[in-house]
This record gives C-alpha cells, structure tokens and sequence, in this order.
C-alpha cells in the first residue's frame, strides 16, 4: 500500500491527498507551515555531511499544512457524487426498509426520479436494497407510500476527505472526524 500524506492549506482545510514523495518537496522547499499526527509516517535517508559526518533526514508527517494560497476554495468546491462516497455517506442502510447490507446489494435511488427531471446530485439521492428501489420504481417516495427514513445532505470537505473510502491511517482518520459537524453520520 502507498502511503499518502493528507495536504492542508495553512487554516486547516483540506485540499488533497499527496504522495510521500510530494510531501517530502514541500519539506524541502520549506513549504510545511506545520504538521499533525501521532508521529512521522517515513523517514527519508539523504547524503552524509563531509563536515559533521551525519546523515541528513526529513521526517515526514501523515498531515501537512502548506504556506501559500489555497488551491481549493471550500465554497467553490463541491464533494463530487460517486456511488461508494453515497453508500458510505448513508452507512449502507437503506433509506426505506432501515436494513443495512453489503455494497454489492445496495443501489443509487433517486429520490425525484431520473426520468422527471431528477438530477444525479446528494439532495436527491439515496441508497437503497434492490427490493425497495423496484418497488418505489418510477415514483416519488410519497406516491409509492415509501416515506424516507433520513434525509439526504451534502457533506463538506472534511466529510468528502472521509469518504473516498481510502485507506486512512487512524491519526488522520480521527483529525479529519474531530472537524466533521455534529449532524455528520460520519460520527
């Protein structure tokens, strides 16, 4: 497994997921405002000082916050939908029965249906079994008498971070879970 390093502007806010390597140049260059997590994620060997004969290092840490300006402005930037960032969003439950399942039984539902004008968007999406989503067919929830058992939202930087169903070790997983709003079912 690669290790990746989550990049922070200098507020805190996330702007992506990066590569060791990519880190380590942002250590380099003295980019690296400050860094978080219960210790460093590598430490990367360089040459020997002629002079003091030491090795030099860079510790590099799972969570970096770069000096600059932001490459992503946090209004402007919307999490994009995908079908697992909407699965994990909604805990693998079902928005009409409650029953949780596994991934490859659940299906994006559209709330308003695709075929009126429903768009592909978090307002208007849901995650639902197979069996509810034939029944509730091409009708809205309230004509099929299947009423919403949550309610869809749309999750914020720190929620999307989240979502992306990678690989995130547990320092980063719980700084990222410490900013997420108190409504989040990511809690």
């Amino acid at each position: 497994m690669k290790s990746t390093v989550l990049q922070l502007d200098i507020q805190g806010t996330p702007q992506a997921w990066i590569s060791l390597e990519q880190a380590a140049l942002h250590y380099a260059a003295d980019s690296v405002a400050w860094a978080d997590g219960a210790g460093p994620l590598a430490v990367l060997r360089g040459g020997w000082n002629s002079v003091t004969g030491l090795q030099s290092t860079l510790s590099v840490h799972p969570i970096v916050a770069v000096r600059g300006h932001s490459r992503v402005n946090l209004f402007d930037v919307p999490v994009c939908v995908t079908k697992g960032k909407l699965l994990r969003r909604d805990r693998l439950t079902c928005a009409y029965c409650g029953e949780v399942h596994d991934e490859r039984v659940l299906q994006v539902e559209h709330i308003v249906p695709e075929s009126r004008g429903g768009p592909y968007s978090w307002m208007n999406l849901v995650t639902a079994c197979a069996a509810c989503n034939a029944r509730k067919a091409d009708r809205t929830p309230e004509e099929a008498g299947m009423p919403l058992l949550y309610l869809p939202y749309v999750p914020n930087r720190f929620e999307g971070f989240l979502l992306e169903g990678r690989r995130i070790r547990a320092d980063v997983h719980e700084w990222l879970a410490a900013r997420l709003p108190k409504h989040s079912r990511l809690q």
